[in-house]
């Protein structure tokens, strides 16, 4: 399952992932909807779901902030708010690299992307 970030809420976007990926992709407001979700209680929704791959281009309030846990994976994309239709490309070249090509794979980890460069913490 692929959980978006709010600023990634955008019809299209959801569409062209969805043309690639096979299991679901949601918004992080469709976990708890119809309330303001805050940065800081993310992981803690991450918790309640299976296996989610969390996605944002939020770079700075979640890179190296956002803790690694088993039960989810946080991407962390480095990309603006005006860039963001580049996310399903970026999202599918990261997900077919070898070492993130499996959910087993991804989970516990917190990966950046940016520039071109992949980086992750356990």
């Amino acid at each position: 399952m692929i959980v978006l970030d709010e600023q990634l809420n955008d019809p299209s976007l959801i569409k062209a992932i969805n043309r690639w990926y096979s299991g679901s992709v949601i918004t992080i407001n469709d976990v708890r909807p119809s309330t303001q979700i805050h940065d800081d209680v993310i992981a803690a929704l991450l918790h309640h779901l299976k296996s989610p791959i969390f996605v944002t281009i939020n770079y700075t309030d979640f890179w190296r902030k956002i803790p690694a846990h088993r039960n989810y994976c946080a991407i962390c994309l480095k990309l603006s708010s005006e860039r963001k239709k580049e996310v399903s490309n970026v999202l599918r070249e990261l997900l077919s690299l070898e070492q993130f090509n499996t959910s087993r794979k991804l989970m516990g980890k917190v990966i950046s992307v940016s520039e071109g460069v992949v980086r992750y913490y356990e």
